[in-house]
């Protein structure tokens, strides 16, 4: 899309499907991102203003425009630094040159060091975290409000940024969704009922997929008729649609849509994400989780994602990333056996979607944000 640039502007590094539903649902704005996620689904672009440009595009949009609020990608996204760098010096000069400034926000879940080089580093990777730590730490001393997701980016930004934020106002607002609108009008008194666990993601080990196809037998023993769909594409994609014809109930389709996956999580009891640590990467809240609770889901995942404390605290399980196969399955069994309703896992939810309030406050009048 084309024209003029709306009043709010967001920069994204990797645009999603999430992403693009709560942008109907907040304030209008422009959106900027570089690339598109395998769960990305075009027929939600209708009615939003959004531009896939690279950083030098991008920059000069914004220094031709009179956006008032430009929310850029967070400090502790390393691979965005460079373009969230170049859309500030847009700024600047925009400033300077024209005489326009525009409030500078962030949110943030980045909950792993992204400058700690593993043992054996060499010297190009070394130096290239040094440079981003100190891109890190420009980016944040741009920043006017910085709302924070979970707890653990809370404390990782006081502990890698806190200098450099001292002029930033901060405020932390739980990743935590509200219901989903879909659910009005349906019954959320009672479990799904049917025995349905899904699997939603990408494909790959790192999403805890080999832990879960190694439980899975366990359940399936144990709990005959119980059905496991799995959602997402990625590296194992072929090996689980090889494994999906040698245990019965279970199912894989790859590039489901938004439709089909609210669909399938209105139906479901249960939402696994076994989500494994590596040495560059580690879950920073992850969306299935959060889509399954607004859908009424019980949840078992690992406490690798920022959410686990808040899991914890209500009711959902919550494993060690190191839990055997027997544990895992464990856990699914009891989260079954409980038939938790949707109306409860419903009722500990905000009323208001985690990341709606979080952009409300970031994008709200100077004066309010206290």
């Amino acid at each position: 899309m084309s024209g003029p640039v709306r009043r709010q502007v967001k920069l994204f590094a990797q645009l999603r499907s999430a992403h693009l539903e709560r942008a109907h649902q907040g304030e209008p704005a422009t959106v900027f991102h570089r690339d598109r996620r395998f769960d990305f689904d075009e027929t939600l672009l209708p009615g939003l203003d959004v531009r896939q440009l690279g950083a030098l595009a991008t920059g000069w949009a914004l220094f031709r425009s009179a956006a008032e609020v430009v929310e850029v990608n967070e400090p502790l996204m390393a691979h965005g630094l460079v373009r969230t760098s170049v859309a500030l010096a847009a700024l600047d000069a925009r400033r300077l040159l024209r005489r326009r400034d525009a409030l500078v926000v962030s949110y943030a879940i980045e909950n792993r060091d992204p400058f700690r080089s593993p043992a054996g580093t060499g010297l190009r990777t070394r130096v290239r975290r040094r440079v981003e730590r100190r891109l890190a730490g420009h980016v944040s001393r741009h920043l006017d409000r910085l709302a924070f997701g979970t707890p653990d980016a809370e404390e990782l930004y006081a502990t890698l940024l806190g200098p450099a934020l001292r002029r930033t106002t901060t405020r932390a607002v739980p990743a935590v969704s509200a219901a989903c609108d879909c659910l009005s009008g349906a019954d959320t008194g009672s479990a799904g009922g049917e025995g349905l666990v899904v699997f939603l993601g990408a494909l790959g080990a790192r999403k805890g997929v080999p832990q879960l196809m190694a439980a899975w037998p366990e359940v399936a023993r144990r709990r005959p008729g119980t059905r496991l769909a799995l959602r997402g594409a990625g590296p194992l994609a072929a090996e689980v649609a090889a494994w999906t014809h040698t245990v019965p109930g279970v199912d894989l389709v790859e590039g489901a849509s938004r439709q089909e996956v609210h669909a399938l999580l209105r139906r479901a009891d249960v939402l696994v994400l076994l989500s494994q640590p590596t040495p560059t990467w580690r879950e920073q809240v992850g969306l299935p989780l959060v889509e399954a609770l607004a859908h009424g889901c019980a949840v078992v995942t690992t406490s690798e994602s920022g959410l686990a404390p808040w899991l914890a605290a209500h009711g959902h399980r919550v494993l060690s990333p190191a839990a055997a196969p027997q544990e895992v399955a464990d856990a699914v069994l009891a989260a079954l056996s409980e038939a938790r309703p949707r109306a409860s896992v419903l009722a500990d939810l905000p009323a208001e979607d985690g990341r709606l309030a979080a952009e409300r406050w970031l994008t709200g009048a100077r004066d309010h944000a206290a």
